[in-house]
């Protein structure tokens, strides 16, 4: 086997382990580049109609690419949905993902133990779920997250920021601060403007409206 068939299977094995990938966003980079190689290993073997086949479907990646990175951060994408804390699609939701759940948030437990009000807020593109917050109101106007959750196909996107920072879901309650969930595995909350605080990670939060709860 020769330097150029390792470079086929080597593009071959990419566009399989392309497929393998359970977040959108890692499996269309990942597909790019095994196209990529397998136009140099066609080219170079002059079989145009494989050379063809994977400029097409290497120029339908670069498009979704670029349309997933373009609306990332836009609120017309990803909405937030306030439910009721005792909805059965928000119950039906976390007992689908509860192994995924448990696998960032080994913690977790919902309802907390505590009579203190609660809140469940769902992240959604269209009518896919793309994330699960829950919280718990604490003294001194703190929102404590329970649960941060995003499902895997987006766990390349941050769309908690939706929650924290491109809405009043808290600051419209009287909250003065919200705090991470303790014990999660791999937070994210650094990219959404929260600083690090005893083990946790602390979002401070602009005066609340006038009329707001605390």
């Amino acid at each position: 086997m020769n330097w150029l068939d390792l470079i086929g299977w080597a593009g071959s094995a990419l566009l399989v382990w392309s497929l393998l990938q359970a977040r959108i966003l890692r499996l269309r980079a990942l597909n790019l580049l095994g196209c990529l190689v397998l136009i140099g290993y066609n080219a170079a073997l002059a079989v145009w109609p494989m050379v063809g086949l994977n400029v097409v479907l290497a120029v339908i990646n670069v498009w979704y690419l670029r349309k997933m990175l373009a609306t990332r951060h836009d609120e017309e994408t990803y909405r937030v949905v306030e439910v009721g804390v005792d909805d059965q699609f928000l119950a039906h939701t976390l007992r689908v993902h509860g192994a995924d759940i448990a696998r960032f948030n080994p913690g977790f437990r919902w309802p907390p133990g505590t009579a203190a009000e609660r809140s469940a807020f769902m992240v959604v593109r269209a009518d896919e779920v793309v994330g699960v917050v829950l919280s718990h109101a604490e003294p001194g106007g703190v929102a404590q997250i329970d649960l941060d959750y995003v499902t895997q196909r987006f766990r390349d996107f941050t769309p908690g920021e939706f929650v924290y920072r491109r809405s009043r879901l808290f600051t419209d309650r009287g909250f003065r601060r919200v705090v991470s969930p303790p014990g999660m595995v791999a937070p994210y909350y650094h990219r959404l403007g929260f600083r690090p605080e005893g083990g946790a990670y602390v979002l401070d939060l602009p005066a609340p409206p006038a009329g707001g709860r605390a």
